[in-house]
C-alpha cells in the first residue's frame, strides 16, 4: 500500500480525554475515531490489526475443535425470559421495541440464542459433544465507558459455547478452551495468566479470567510469579487427549483476581519472593455452568439409558477489540506502538526520503515489489512530507521494520534498516536489507 493513497489520519497532539496509553496511541495513530461515548469507528489501519487478531482467535478455536457460526446482534427478548435473565441482567442491556411492539435486545452475550439453536438440532447423546462459536459485535451500556476500546460500549467478541453429556465431558471441553486461550494470546506476543475469577451474571461454579499484567489494568491481581514465564503449550498439543495435567500445572500455583483473592491462602501457598501483586487487563473469560441455561430452556438430549436430560454447558469469551488495547499496553515506547509481527497492520514500512527522485523512487519500487512477493505487505511512504515527520509517523504506527531509502544512500549502494522493537539500525545493500526483513519475520 502506498501511503499517498491510504487514509492514515495521525494526530500530533494527544487528545485530552484519553487517559491510558492504548487509548492515546490508538487515536494518535489513526486506528479509531470516537463516534459516541464508548463507540468507535475502526479506521483502515485499526481494522487491519483487528482482522489479524480475529484470524488468530479463529484459527485457535478451529484447532481446538470449535465450529464457527454467526448469530445476529439483535435477539428476541423471549429467549432471555426463558432463562430468567431478561429482567435480571440490568441496565447494561440495550432493550429495543420494533414496529410490531415485539421486545428485542442488542446482545451483550449469546447463551440463550445458542442454546435455542442447539436444542432445535441436537436431540441425542450421539450429537455430542458440540462447541459453537462466533465472532460478533456486542453492546453493553456501561455507565462510565472509558479507556477507549478497553471498556467501550460496543465491542467485538469471540464467544464459544460447549454442549456435553455430563460434567466430566463438560470439564474436558473447558480444558480445551483453557489451553486454546493460552496458545491464542501467546501468538499475539502476550503473556496471559489464568486466574480464578467470579462468574458474575453468566453464572456457574468454575471460571477463569486470562489476565495481561499492565500498570493501567482495571483491577488488582495476585499470583505466583512463576506463572508469568510459563510458556503456552503450543500448536503440538493434542486436543483429543487428556489436557488435565497441562491445566493442573497452571492452576496449581496461586493466581486470583481481587474478587476471589484469599490473602491467607496466598501467603500460605506462595513463597514470599514469588508473591506478585499487580494491575491486570482481562482479555478472556471462560465459564463452566452446568445446566444453568439448558434446564430452563429445555435443551435436552437422550442419554444412552433412554432418559432425556439437560446438557452441560460452558461459555468462553475473548475480547477481540479489547485485545488491541491490551497488545498496545504491553508493546509500546515513548515514540508509539510496537506491534508484534503476527498482528502488525503492515509487515514493513518503506520510507522514501525524496519522493520524485528517479533513483530513490526506483529503489523503493524494487523493495516494495520484493517484500510484496514475500507476503509481507509493505507500506510505502511516498508522500512529500519532511523526513523527520516520516520517521515520527513510522515509529508511531509501530510497523516491525523500517526501510529508509534516500538519494545519498543510493549513491553509496546503501539503505538503512531499523527494527522497531529494538531500535537497532543497520546500513546494508538494498538486496541484503530486503533479505534481512524476509528472514527475520516470525514464521
Amino acid at each position: 500500500m502506498r501511503l499517498s493513497r491510504f487514509l492514515l489520519p495521525v494526530l500530533k497532539e494527544t487528545p485530552a480525554d484519553a487517559q491510558i496509553v492504548s487509548h492515546r496511541l490508538m487515536l494518535r495513530a489513526g486506528l479509531i475515531r470516537q463516534e459516541a461515548a464508548g463507540i468507535y469507528a475502526w479506521l483502515p489501519l485499526g481494522l487491519k490489526v483487528l482482522r489479524k487478531i480475529e484470524q488468530i482467535v479463529r484459527e485457535e478455536q478451529n484447532r481446538a475443535g470449535a465450529i464457527e457460526i454467526l448469530m445476529p446482534t439483535l435477539q428476541p427478548a423471549d429467549l432471555w425470559r426463558e432463562s430468567g435473565r431478561y429482567d435480571a441482567y440490568g441496565k447494561e442491556m440495550l432493550r429495543i421495541t420494533d414496529r410490531h411492539k415485539r421486545d428485542l435486545l442488542y446482545g451483550p452475550t449469546n447463551e440463550e440464542m445458542v442454546t435455542a439453536i442447539f436444542r432445535n438440532y441436537c436431540k441425542s447423546y450421539k450429537d455430542l459433544p458440540k462447541n459453537l462459536y462466533h465472532i460478533q459485535w456486542k453492546f453493553r451500556d456501561e455507565i462510565r465507558p472509558r479507556f477507549g476500546v478497553m471498556r467501550g460500549r460496543e465491542f467485538l467478541m469471540k464467544d464459544a459455547y460447549s454442549f456435553d453429556l455430563d460434567e466430566a465431558s463438560a470439564r474436558a471441553a473447558y480444558n480445551r478452551m483453557f489451553i486454546a486461550y493460552l496458545n491464542t494470546f501467546a501468538r499475539m506476543g502476550l503473556k496471559a495468566v489464568p486466574m480464578r475469577a467470579d462468574t458474575g451474571p453468566i453464572g456457574g461454579d468454575l471460571s477463569h479470567e486470562f489476565i495481561i499484567l499492565a500498570e493501567t489494568g482495571e483491577s488488582e491481581v495476585f499470583c505466583d510469579s512463576q506463572l508469568i514465564d510459563m510458556g503456552a503449550p503450543g500448536p503440538e498439543v493434542d486436543f483429543d487427549g487428556d489436557l488435565q495435567p497441562l491445566v493442573d500445572q497452571r492452576t496449581a500455583l496461586y493466581a486470583a483476581t481481587e474478587e476471589m483473592h484469599d490473602a491467607a491462602r496466598f501467603e500460605a501457598e506462595t513463597p514470599a519472593d514469588r508473591r506478585l501483586s499487580a494491575r491486570g487487563i482481562e482479555v478472556g473469560h471462560i465459564f463452566y455452568f452446568g445446566t444453568k441455561y439448558s434446564a430452563p430452556m429445555k435443551a435436552h438430549v437422550t442419554h444412552p439409558d433412554g432418559q432425556d436430560r439437560p446438557v452441560h454447558m460452558g461459555s468462553y469469551g475473548v475480547g477481540v477489540s479489547r485485545l488491541m488495547g491490551a497488545i498496545i499496553e504491553a508493546h509500546h515506547d515513548d515514540n508509539g506502538i510496537i506491534w508484534p509481527e503476527a498482528v502488525a497492520p503492515f509487515g514493513a514500512g518503506i520510507i522514501n526520503l525524496k519522493a520524485g527522485d528517479p533513483d530513490t523512487d526506483a529503489a523503493c519500487a524494487q523493495a516494495y515489489e520484493a517484500l510484496s512477493l514475500a507476503g509481507l505487505e509493505p507500506l510505502l511512504d511516498d508522500t512529500p512530507e519532511r523526513p523527520g515527520a516520516k520517521f515520527a509517523t513510522m515509529d508511531l504506527i509501530g510497523l516491525p521494520w523500517q526501510l529508509v531509502i534516500g538519494p545519498r544512500g543510493i549513491k553509496e549502494g546503501k539503505v538503512e534498516l531499523k527494527r522497531r522493537a529494538t531500535a537497532e539500525r543497520e546500513e546494508l545493500s538494498l538486496a541484503d536489507a530486503v533479505a534481512r526483513i524476509i528472514a527475520g519475520r516470525t514464521p
